[in-house]
C-alpha cells in the first residue's frame, strides 16, 4: 500500500510524521518491527507517519529511546500538541508558557493548568468528541510548565461554587480536589477559594487571567464562548489588578480555602455521601 507523502512544511503534524518515517527507515525498520519496539502496532505508527492521528508524548519518549534521536519526538510532540488547541486559543497558550507571574479568577471550572485528565476530558467532552483524545492530550501538555525546575509564580481564586459543581462524577471530583489540596504548600503556588458569603464582587463580569512576564509588558486575558481576548493596555491592566486585589482580599486565606475545600470533598464527594450529603452543595 502506498504511503501518502507528507510537506514537512504544511504543520508541526506533518513535520512530525515526516521525520518519523525518515527515522524509521533509516533504522532500517518497518512499521511492525518499530510498533514491536515501542509497544504499539505497526498499523499505529502509519497513522502518525501519514499525520492521521496525533502522538502522544509517552508514545514519543518511546521513539526517541528506540530510534536514537536525541529527544527529537520527545520535543516535536509539544508543537504538535499545541496546534491542536483551538486556533483561537493558541495565541494565548504560547504567551501561558513564557509568563513569569500568572494570577487567575475562576468563577466556573477548575483552572486548565490544575486539572486532573478526569475532569478535563469531561469538560472538553461537552463539545469534542472526535477529537477528545488530543484535546485532553493537549491539555496536559500545557501543564508542563508547572513540572518546570522554575515554573511562573501561580496565584488561583476559585469561586466557591467551582467545588460544588460535580463534573463528570463524584469519584471525578474527589479526585480534582484531593489533586488541589496537595497543591497547598507549593512554594511557587497560593490558592484561595471566593466563598458565596462574599456576595457581590469585581469578579462577577467572568473569570480573567493576569499575565506578567520578566521582560514584556504585562497581559490580560479573558474569553468568550469561542474566542479569547488578549491586552496589554495599560488602563486594562490597572483596572483588572486592582480587582483582582480585591478578590484576594476577599477570598479566604490559603489555609481557610484548604479546610473548605477538605470539607467540600467529604461532604459532596465522599464514599459515604448520599442524596443528604450531597444536598450540601
Amino acid at each position: 500500500m502506498r504511503s501518502r507523502e507528507l510537506d514537512p512544511s504544511a504543520s508541526p503534524l506533518d513535520y512530525y510524521g515526516y521525520e518519523l518515517r525518515r527515522a524509521r527507515e533509516a533504522a532500517g525498520l518497518t512499521l511492525a518491527q518499530l510498533g514491536s519496539i515501542v509497544f504499539c502496532t505497526g498499523s499505529l505508527i502509519g497513522q502518525i507517519e501519514t499525520a492521521a492521528k496525533v502522538p502522544q508524548r509517552d508514545f514519543s519518549e518511546r521513539l526517541d529511546a528506540a530510534l536514537g534521536t536525541g529527544g527529537l519526538f520527545s520535543r516535536l510532540v509539544g508543537l504538535v500538541l499545541r496546534s491542536q488547541l483551538p486556533s483561537w486559543f493558541q495565541p494565548y497558550a504560547e504567551v501561558e508558557a513564557k509568563a513569569a507571574y500568572i494570577s487567575t479568577y475562576q468563577c466556573q471550572l477548575i483552572y486548565g493548568l490544575l486539572q486532573t485528565e478526569v475532569y478535563a476530558r469531561a469538560v472538553l467532552g461537552v463539545e469534542q468528541t472526535e477529537r477528545l483524545d488530543e484535546m485532553v492530550a493537549a491539555r496536559l501538555e500545557r501543564q508542563r510548565i508547572l513540572a518546570r525546575e522554575q515554573p511562573p509564580v501561580l496565584w488561583v481564586v476559585l469561586d466557591e461554587a467551582v467545588l460544588h459543581r460535580e463534573i463528570s462524577s463524584r469519584e471525578a471530583m474527589r479526585e480534582q480536589l484531593t489533586y488541589l489540596l496537595g497543591l497547598f504548600g507549593k512554594p511557587w503556588m497560593e490558592l484561595q477559594v471566593l466563598p458565596f458569603s462574599a456576595g457581590q464582587h469585581t469578579g462577577l463580569m467572568g473569570s480573567f487571567n493576569l499575565l506578567r512576564f520578566d521582560d514584556h509588558p504585562d497581559l490580560y486575558y479573558n474569553e468568550n464562548y469561542d474566542s479569547g481576548h488578549m491586552t496589554a493596555n495599560p488602563q486594562v491592566i490597572r483596572e483588572r489588578s486592582v480587582g483582582y486585589a480585591r478578590l484576594q482580599a476577599e477570598a479566604l486565606s490559603p489555609r481557610e480555602s484548604a479546610a473548605l475545600i477538605a470539607r467540600v470533598m467529604e461532604e459532596c464527594y465522599g464514599e459515604q455521601a448520599g442524596p443528604e450529603a450531597r444536598a450540601v452543595a
